[in-house]
């Protein structure tokens, strides 16, 4: 017969829990994070490869070997056949500002195009006067196309130091020998004229009437202008609005022929008192003088 505190025992035996361990629990809440898994399948093997990466470029010799493996296989590929520049084209600009940009860019060819820096090259051959803009592109033949657009003469600047010429904005293109070398260009003179070379270009469009007798124009101080014309004439403007000023005059000139008369200045600096200033004769005359002229044929 079966002892009752055997029987007890049994039955006071814990059962075993099914239920995960709260380690395992989370490990397997762990798992089934995405980025857990990433890292574990994605980031532990990169991590391997960099670390035995480095252990084996951590020898100086490896790391010599494999950067002229690199540099020759890099060679080969930039001097294919198909990767080599072998001339210059420039298109847009007159022969001597061609001649003048196959000088200024330094290139031996043939060069392969992944050696040259088309953004230096630019900046070089906009540097030169003459050029405005440049566009610089490696087109199929191996060819280094050069597209300018040359600055186009405007003005003739008389300083001190020479004759140059100028575009429409005052910038300087080249120098000139002689006047008579651009007759068709109109005449500014004394400093400062060149920044103000869009105010000039106005001021001749003003004075298109009389353009026949316009000898050019002179910055006065850096400020304002003086038109020059034949028979040693000249009007003054205003440092402000002067072709308004200018206007004024020529609708007068129009009206008075007042350029016909024996006038040297026309005064225009003050709008609300404008002053004509008298030749000789004029003024022999206004005093009641016998004129100049008239006395000196009686001699």
């Amino acid at each position: 017969m079966r002892s009752l505190n055997a029987e007890e025992g049994r039955l006071a035996a814990p059962r075993r829990d099914p239920a995960p361990s709260r380690v395992a629990y989370r490990m397997h809440r762990l798992w089934l994070t995405p980025l857990f898994r990433s890292l574990l399948r994605v980031g532990l093997p990169a991590f391997l490869l960099a670390m035995a990466a480095g252990l084996w470029l951590s020898d100086p010799a490896r790391r010599a070997s494999l950067t002229e493996r690199v540099a020759d296989v890099s060679k080969s590929v930039q001097e294919r056949p198909e990767f080599m520049v072998t001339m210059m084209a420039v298109d847009g600009a007159s022969e001597p500002l061609a001649n003048a940009i196959r000088s200024v860019v330094a290139v031996e060819f043939p060069v392969s195009s992944f050696a040259l820096d088309l953004e230096a090259l630019r900046a070089t051959i906009e540097a030169i006067d003459a050029v405005q803009r440049a566009e610089l592109r490696v087109r199929a033949g191996g060819v280094l196309q050069v597209d300018v657009t040359e600055r186009d003469p405007a003005l003739v600047w008389r300083t001190t130091q020479g004759l140059f010429l100028l575009d429409e904005t005052g910038h300087t293109i080249a120098g000139l020998t002689a006047r008579e070398a651009r007759p068709d260009l109109p005449l500014v003179a004394g400093i400062g004229a060149d920044a103000a070379a869009p105010e000039a270009l106005a001021l001749l469009a003003a004075a298109e009437p009389v353009a026949g007798r316009v000898r050019g124009l002179v910055r006065v101080g850096e400020r304002r202008w003086d038109l020059m014309l034949d028979r040693g004439q000249r009007v003054l403007l205003p440092e402000v609005e002067p072709v308004a000023a200018l206007e004024r005059v020529i609708a007068l000139d129009q009206a008075e022929d007042i350029f016909e008369r024996d006038l040297t200045v026309v005064d225009m600096r003050s709008a609300k008192r404008p002053t004509l200033r008298l030749g000789p004769d004029a003024l022999a005359r206004l005093r009641g003088e016998e004129p100049r002229v008239t006395r000196a044929a009686a001699n």
